[in-house]
């Protein structure tokens, strides 16, 4: 499906980094979560128990506690310092748990989570076979999944302002939304629906743009990014190239935010086995009193 890996230890150690700085430039973050509380109007049920996968310092899990004040709400992140910057947003009238994990290994049993929820997070994962298929391990049948991600379109000034200072890659890159809703698909999702918005956030100058960029954690963690130091020639040239992306005396940042939602199968529903074929699952006590052809 994509031809880069990300360097998922860099991933863990940038936003470990900025977990001190992260809330001062997460205004993004916040305005697409308020799209992702929208979409789980289509959440007719009463949960139990909802996750945030990749909350770093709680202020959407704060968000879901108070929508869903009954229900065990779960912030998990795999950086530690994130985490702990999040018991800030834990009210004590409305407290939510907090535990470290790996969206590719969730540390949750099977078929336990009503809501599954992630926002602005699932772009740094490059396996999304692997990462669905932990989704409808760990959703409840009729369960939701919604979440965000970023688009190939993201930050297409920045890129293009390093393409013509040297022509290495300085930015990560994220799969589109047909990508996307293929994996949702072929991990067995059911019924995703996937929209794509376009934000620009504008700066006086490059430079705070790669300020934001450092305290958000979201920097480059490409493979295949240049290792060492950009030399100076090489930075001031991609400074002098974005400015030819300067609108009204602003540096334009173009974000493309993906988001979706989708619902965890019913126990037997085949998904399709990545060569072709289907598998289904059943939990066991649907199979007792079968019997194995001879």
């Amino acid at each position: 499906m994509s031809d880069y890996q990300f360097d998922r230890r860099r991933v863990r150690r940038n936003f470990s980094k900025a977990a001190d700085s992260y809330e001062q430039h997460d205004a993004l973050q916040v305005e697409v979560q308020s799209s992702l509380l929208e979409r789980m109007d289509f959440y007719l049920s009463t949960p139990q128990w909802i996750v945030d996968v990749g909350a770093g310092t709680g202020r959407g899990t704060a968000r879901l506690k108070q929508r869903y004040p009954k229900a065990e709400v779960v912030a998990l992140d795999h950086a530690l310092p994130m985490l702990q910057q999040a018991r800030r947003n834990r009210h004590w009238l409305r407290p939510f748990r907090r535990a470290v994990g790996d969206a590719l290994a969730l540390p949750l049993t099977d078929h336990s989570v009503d809501i599954l929820h992630s926002n602005l997070c699932f772009q740094w994962i490059d396996d999304l076979p692997g990462l669905f298929a932990e989704c409808v391990r760990v959703l409840k049948p009729g369960g939701m999944l919604v979440f965000s991600t970023l688009g190939p379109d993201t930050l297409h000034e920045l890129r293009a302002a390093w393409a013509a200072a040297d022509g290495q890659s300085h930015v990560s890159r994220f799969l589109d939304m047909h990508d996307v809703g293929d994996a949702m698909l072929s991990a067995g999702l059911r019924d995703p629906v996937l929209d794509m918005d376009r934000y620009t956030l504008t700066y006086a100058q490059p430079r705070d743009l790669l300020l934001e960029l450092k305290g958000l954690g979201a920097s480059h963690a490409d493979q295949a990014r240049l290792r060492g130091l950009t030399g100076r020639q090489h930075y001031r040239r991609m400074l002098e190239a974005y400015e030819n992306f300067r609108h009204e005396g602003r540096i334009p940042a173009s974000w493309e935010v993906i988001t979706a939602h989708a619902w965890g199968p019913p126990h037997g529903q085949p998904r399709r086995d990545g060569q072709g074929g289907e598998l289904a699952s059943f939990p066991l006590d649907q199979l007792r009193g079968s019997r194995m052809p001879r």
